[in-house]
């Protein structure tokens, strides 16, 4: 699976070294106050095993944000812990829509599972003609990292037929808004119906990565499929507890209003990076901006010099080194960056 830069299992962290600014990572921020609170509350309690109770509340959440059935929700133990669960549905021919989160590729090559990339162009526009007809397992994230790419929800609804499976990865999808009319979350599929299997994390948003929690939304004969043999208590206290907060009222507001920010933030660093003649890609809608320019990787290597972590999107299958990943910062954050990168072109004459 190649090495370095081009690892299928490199990630964003691996740029973030201690005393870099950090444009590698798509977390956002730190965990909130109400949710720094809530788990503060619970540290007493961790002598004891994650109880039913716990468990309960977090699915009673869920299931309330997106009026699904209880027995629809599956807790995870982190989004990537979905993608482990794929291979125990046996798909003859997994379709990964390409370029996107690496994750899935990896757990379903280490089953044994046959794949075969549907490699989208720019400007990453998805049909379902792409995809092959004797597909019975489809991957796709909306919103796609690293592209920033936001699929049209009656799109991925396309992409099903009888005897396939629908996977989207919605990762980010709770800081994402309509362009129109401030929508929250308006290609989201999770509450619709319009795939066969939702995955979601909330630790991107929630400034949550280092303690894995996410969830599943699928019908209760594939949940049943993908947890035989799981092992007992998956998740801990304070992950069902961060689960339950985070989709509760408080969490789906500071969602919404970080969407808010966000999107406010990436216009001011899309536009400054244009006028400093960086090639933005496509038209984000997450957390990230994509961008093109020649010598990327020196350019990478000598923002490091100057104090900034940015992720190379050499590793994505469809993309190659002269890709940058840049997660959304404020304006002042990503104007120093912007000005590192002026720096660093003229220094190397690109």
């Amino acid at each position: 699976m190649t090495s370095g830069l081009y690892a299928r299992d490199r990630h964003g962290d691996a740029d973030a070294q201690p005393g870099l600014v950090d444009f590698a990572v798509n977390v956002h921020g730190g965990p909130p106050e109400f949710l720094r609170n809530a788990l503060v509350a619970r540290i007493d309690d961790l002598a004891g095993y994650p109880s039913a109770r716990d468990e309960a509340r977090a699915v009673d959440a869920i299931a309330a944000a997106h009026r699904r059935p209880r027995d629809e929700v599956l807790l995870l133990s982190g989004a990537a812990e979905g993608f482990e669960l794929l291979p125990r549905l046996r798909p003859t021919l997994a379709a990964l829509v390409q370029p996107s989160f690496t994750e899935p590729e990896l757990a379903l090559r280490a089953a044994g599972v046959p794949i075969t990339d549907v490699v989208l162009t720019p400007p990453w526009e998805l049909t379902p003609d792409v995809v092959p007809d004797n597909a019975d397992l489809v991957v796709v994230g909306n919103p796609t990292n690293p592209t920033s790419v936001l699929h049209p929800a009656a799109t991925i609804g396309s992409l099903r037929r009888p005897g396939r499976l629908v996977v989207v990865d919605e990762a980010f999808a709770d800081i994402t808004l309509g362009l129109a009319d401030d929508a929250h979350e308006p290609e989201s599929v999770a509450s619709t119906g319009d795939a066969d299997i939702v995955i979601r994390s909330v630790t991107k948003t929630f400034g949550l990565a280092g303690l894995r929690a996410g969830y599943l939304l699928a019908a209760p004969e594939l949940i049943a499929r993908m947890t035989v043999g799981r092992r007992p208590w998956p998740l801990g206290t304070l992950a069902l507890t961060a689960l339950a907060e985070c989709v509760g009222p408080a969490g789906t507001a500071y969602a919404r209003a970080a969407a808010r920010a966000i999107a406010a933030d990436r216009a001011v660093m899309v536009e400054g990076l244009g006028k400093a003649g960086v090639d933005v890609c496509a038209s984000p809608r997450a957390s990230f901006v994509l961008i093109r320019m020649q010598r990327a990787v020196e350019v990478k290597e000598r923002l490091r010099d100057k104090g900034f972590a940015v992720r190379s999107a050499a590793n994505f299958v469809g993309l190659d080194d002269e890709y940058i990943r840049l997660a959304v910062r404020d304006p002042a954050t990503s104007r120093a960056l912007i000005d590192a990168i002026e720096v660093v072109r003229e220094e190397i004459g690109a």
